[in-house]
């Protein structure tokens, strides 16, 4: 029974690991994506993408729209429909059609989209 915790104690510990393992590397993911679509922007400080939260400003910067923004997205459910018109906004100051941003909520295909965005020409 008690090689039973320990047991228990080191799969969830596994588990945790694991887990932010994979939460750094989506960090990187977004962070590298955004950081692109801002130089690719003409965005002054694109190296704001790399700090967590404040990396919404150079995004934001790149749509073109407000950095007042952010308080939008701190509403639940309009947090949605501001990140939406913002990655419509950024697909179309990247030359893409705008209908591209609407795919952010689609769950496989929204991981795709910010690469398409900054690695695309």
């Amino acid at each position: 029974m008690e090689n039973d915790g320990a047991a228990a104690a080191g799969l969830m510990a596994g588990m945790f690991g694991v887990m932010c393992v994979i939460y750094l590397l989506v960090y990187l993911y977004i962070s590298l994506c955004i950081f692109k679509i801002a130089k690719k922007c003409g965005v002054e400080n694109a190296w704001l993408a790399w700090i967590p939260i404040i990396q919404v400003v150079p995004l934001l910067q790149a749509a073109g729209k407000p950095v007042w923004w952010i308080l939008l997205m701190l509403i639940p459910l309009v947090n949605i429909i501001i990140a939406i018109m913002v990655w419509m906004a950024v697909a179309e100051r990247r030359g893409k059609p705008s209908w591209i941003g609407i795919l952010i909520i689609v769950p496989v295909v929204g991981l795709f989209i910010p690469a398409y965005l900054a690695f695309s020409e």
